[in-house]
């Protein structure tokens, strides 16, 4: 019997799972658009309806809502799977779910206005600021531009932070600090800036500038922002999934975007290598130590980090399924191998490039693309290297600052 998110253990065959070998099933499909997504700079409507059907867009979504309440591991490799079809690809996936889950934070009337129809898109960037806000009767009046609205083409709901302002002065809070909501806006009421994204790579991931003008949102789709921790908000639903700290969530979701990439790459150069033979040479590359030896690290060290990444999921698992509290030691390693899988997945992926030669700097090469791609998700917020002493300070009883919360 298939496990699920509900029962204390989690699947012993995540590649087993329906979602997972939906997602590996898609991976060629997925590169069948890859001239059009970079080109349109959004998934194809197409793609984004075989997602739909493959469940792609209520992975995180409680079951009680129509969704599939996957475990944090199912959800990762799904990403991680369509990432090795197209960088982009999984970026919009992990980040609609971590979307919905913040949605799970509202009060009881949004989440059944956003979830009537059952799965839905959410765009946009749970990371504070860009609105400002004025109190009105029933909600607030919100003007804002926000950056990121990853995925806005195919959305239904935007997600945004705004600052509360009483007439001219800035609310406070008790500490004196601003005070700061997340509010979710139909897409019909935002606008996307065009030209506004104009990147190096994961360019089809659509991240527009958005804004929105004197806007009423009502107060069903408000929620707190700052001084609660994330995961506290989505608890009040049933399953072990939504028990886990955000730390579960939160940082595996774009590290399992890097190693997809990662593994991608070499899997391209392991293809030109047994194809290629180098100018001035007479044996294939895949004859080279070189190339061998590269080959053989990069998978290793890209492995090991994923490996470490999954163990601290099962960690934390396992955990609350115990009926325990994690510790904040075990919240931090969930960070630090969130970024040390993002770390590896790099050191891999240099290593493929330097040894794919002239192929590797050509535009159209997918070592190209996978290289461009993957350096733009190292440079996400939630896989930089000041994770590192933010989990030092945990590990040396120092106070590791706000980010843990």
């Amino acid at each position: 019997m298939q496990q699920t998110a509900d029962e204390k253990h989690l699947p012993t065959d995540i590649d087993a799972q329906p979602p997972v070998q939906a997602a590996a099933a898609l991976r060629s499909v997925i590169r069948g658009y890859r001239d059009e997504i970079e080109r349109e700079q959004r998934l194809p409507k197409a793609l984004v309806e075989r997602f739909h059907a493959a469940g792609f867009y209520r992975l995180a979504i409680p079951r009680e809502l129509g969704g599939l309440q996957v475990d944090p591991l199912t959800y990762v490799r799904v990403v991680e799977l369509l990432a090795e079809g197209a960088g982009s690809v999984g970026w919009n996936v992990a980040n609609n779910s971590i979307g919905q889950l913040v949605t799970l934070g509202l009060p009881d009337e949004g989440v059944q206005e956003i979830y009537a129809r059952g799965d839905t898109v959410i765009a946009g960037t749970a990371v504070m600021g860009g609105g400002r806000a004025v109190p009105v009767d029933g909600g607030y009046r919100v003007t804002g531009r926000w950056p990121f609205g990853t995925g806005c083409q195919e959305s239904s709901w935007m997600l945004g932070s705004f600052q509360i302002f009483d007439g001219d002065q800035p609310r406070r809070s008790p500490d004196g600090t601003s005070v700061y909501w997340r509010g979710i806006f139909a897409r019909s009421e935002a606008q996307i800036v065009e030209g506004s994204w104009d990147v190096t790579g994961m360019r089809a991931t659509g991240s527009f500038d958005w804004t929105v003008d004197d806007i009423f949102l009502p107060e069903r789709r408000t929620m707190v922002h700052a001084g609660i921790p994330l995961d506290n908000q989505w608890k009040r639903w049933p399953g072990i999934s939504y028990a886990l700290p955000a730390q579960a969530w939160v940082g595996p979701h774009h590290s399992a975007v890097i190693t997809g990439i990662a593994r991608a790459g070499i899997d391209a150069l392991i293809e030109l290598a047994g194809a290629k033979t180098p100018r001035g040479r007479t044996s294939r590359l895949c004859e080279n130590p070189q190339v061998q030896d590269a080959v053989g690290r990069a998978d290793t060290i890209l492995n090991a980090g994923r490996a470490y990444r999954s163990a601290m999921i099962v960690e934390v698992w396992n955990t609350v399924a115990a009926g325990e509290e994690t510790t904040l030691e075990q919240r931090a390693r969930c960070r630090l191998a969130a970024a040390h899988a993002a770390d590896s997945a790099r050191e891999a992926m240099d290593l493929m490039y330097r040894q794919g030669g002239s192929t590797s700097y050509r535009r159209e090469s997918r070592l190209a693309e996978c290289w461009r791609d993957l350096h733009v998700v190292g440079q996400a917020v939630t896989l930089l290297p000041e994770w590192y002493p933010i989990g030092g300070r945990v590990l040396l009883s120092m106070d590791p600052g706000p980010r843990l919360r």
